[in-house]
């Protein structure tokens, strides 16, 4: 199964929502939330999500390769389908 790792905000409802998706089909992930990070691993973050996508939203999700911003439940359902069909070609 693709790694799925996001970025959130401690108090924002819609990553709450996000998490909880995740959590009831348990598909494991990781995540950091930013409001609670230090200065300088959200200065980390920024940059990343700037590098990937040109924006600055939450949550961000990555699902192996891809970003998606926000909560589309369609969308991870169809990046997990199709990562499911991959074979890995690397093992962390």
């Amino acid at each position: 199964m693709a790694k799925v790792s996001m970025y959130t905000i401690s108090t924002c409802p819609v990553c709450r929502k996000t998490k909880e998706y995740f959590r009831a089909r348990n598909i494991p992930f990781d995540f950091i939330d930013y409001d609670l990070a230090s200065e300088s691993e959200q200065n980390k973050i920024a940059a990343e999500m700037m590098k990937g996508t040109g924006n600055i939203g939450f949550p961000f999700v990555r699902i192996g390769d891809v970003v998606v911003i926000g909560f589309n439940p369609e969308r991870f359902e169809q990046l997990l389908k199709s990562e499911e069909l991959e074979p890995t070609t690397s093992q962390a």
